[in-house]
């Protein structure tokens, strides 16, 4: 079974403030814009993981986030999108706001001086091990120089999207694909200097030891040089009307990478590469695409993306566990001040093979579908997730909620998922049970 693609880089949050302007400023010779939209989209190596997801591929990213309220939304935009892998960011999170009216950008304003923070990451390292390509996206923000170590003996495809701030692509790549100001740079750095895209490929394939090296001309495709083999003019399939090129590099990177992560040769992904990236600039670039910002009143949702959604929009995420067989009065009581204690609420039910080895073979008496059914129909439950395993500890592990509820009667005793929650620094709360009510006393009334 192919691994997912991983994509690993520096990731932006780009807002687009869309309005339409038909006067000047009085006090400045400026257009005037009448505001009449705000879009938000993940942007960098955000942007590069999200529209490769959207091609059907599983799309893990290795991006650094802040905890500030841009690195909120950010992290919010993603959720539910791709499965994200967060590294830790030193300062603001980097913010470029496009002011457009009438489909042209007047102007940019980059707030946020974010860098990466080196911190080893089992989770980044156990992603990109499973990997079945990986595209390193740079932006210069830091998460590259951490990809060169991330990278040592993988025997995957790698596709590197350079950056002229970031990181020299580590030998070995099996695709760099930098724009035509970006091969400059490169090449200037050198002895050769820069003669067009063609000789910048060829030079470039040499001097940064790759399979592969294409240099993207926007309108005119790409010059595709390939170790020991000819170069290679790859055009566009279609010559693109649409006046916004941002986002075009990632879109093409990203599909070559799938290509090449599903057997494809390099000409082969490079070529799948411009005729995505064609089709993207022609359907109007990076200022084009939507992403719904995920709200928790969105319905439904799995618990692995109320999770994030919670905590990316800064809230309190409560997580509990249990059969829940024969949901009666003292159940719902107890969710309902869990739910009390925070902005989500995220239920962890045994399966019914789990049932069955903690309570005897006559249990569960409803089986699990069932009992998932009932709990989500609850308004004090926002997500179920159902576990294998005689204990919640795996799934408190993949949630990571700030407060784990139990039930009155573990008061004084230590809970099997006690490690891992400690672990996570989750709080434990004990809220009392109603007396008398039990599914075990229901089941011995009923018979």
């Amino acid at each position: 079974m192919t691994g997912p693609l991983v994509v690993i880089g520096d990731t932006l949050l780009d807002v687009d403030v869309e309005g339409g302007t038909e006067r000047l400023c009085p006090d400045a010779p400026v257009p005037v814009v009448d505001v009449a939209a705000e879009r938000a989209r993940p942007g960098g190596a955000g942007l590069a993981a999200l529209l490769a997801a959207r091609d059907g591929a599983d799309v893990v990213l290795v991006t650094a986030v802040g905890d500030d309220p841009d690195g909120r939304r950010l992290r919010g935009l993603l959720a539910g999108e791709v499965d994200l892998v967060r590294l830790p960011l030193r300062g603001g999170t980097v913010r470029k706001a496009r002011v457009r009216a009438g489909g042209q950008t007047l102007l940019r304003l980059d707030t946020g001086d974010g860098r990466a923070r080196y911190a080893p990451s089992a989770e980044a390292a156990s992603a990109i091990a499973g990997a079945g390509a990986v595209l390193v996206s740079d932006y210069g923000r830091g998460v590259a120089r951490m990809a060169r170590e991330l990278l040592a003996g993988l025997d995957v495809p790698v596709v590197w999207d350079p950056h002229p701030k970031g990181e020299r692509p580590v030998p070995g790549c099996a695709l760099v694909t930098p724009s035509e100001s970006e091969a400059r740079l490169l090449c200037s750095s050198g002895s050769s200097g820069y003669h067009g895209p063609d000789q910048a490929a060829r030079h470039l394939v040499r001097s940064l030891e790759a399979r592969a090296v294409c240099v993207t001309t926007g309108a005119g495709g790409a010059a595709l040089a390939v170790r020991g083999g000819p170069l290679t003019a790859v055009p566009p399939p279609v010559r693109a009307s649409g006046r916004d090129a941002c986002g075009a590099g990632d879109r093409l990177a990203g599909a070559a990478a799938l290509a090449l992560r599903d057997g494809a040769g390099v000409r082969e992904a490079v070529t799948a590469g411009v005729a995505a990236a064609s089709r993207f600039v022609q359907g109007g670039g990076a200022a084009s695409v939507r992403v719904r910002e995920q709200r928790l009143g969105d319905r439904p949702r799995t618990a692995l993306e109320v999770a994030e959604v919670t905590r990316a929009s800064g809230g309190r995420l409560i997580a509990t566990g249990g059969c829940f067989d024969l949901l009666h009065a003292g159940h719902v009581s107890l969710l309902r001040r869990a739910r009390a204690l925070g902005d989500a609420l995220v239920v962890c039910v045994n399966s019914d093979d789990s049932v069955r080895r903690l309570k005897g073979p006559s249990r569960p008496v409803v089986d699990v579908r069932d009992r998932v059914e009932v709990l989500r129909a609850l308004s004090c439950v926002d997500a179920v997730m159902v576990f294998e395993e005689d204990t919640p500890a795996a799934a408190i592990e993949r949630l990571r909620p700030d407060v784990w509820v139990k039930g009155g009667d573990y008061e004084g005793e230590r809970l099997p998922e006690s490690e891992v929650l400690g672990r996570l620094g989750a709080e434990i709360v004990v809220l009392s049970t109603l007396p008398g009510r039990s599914t075990t006393n229901l089941i011995r009334e009923i018979r």
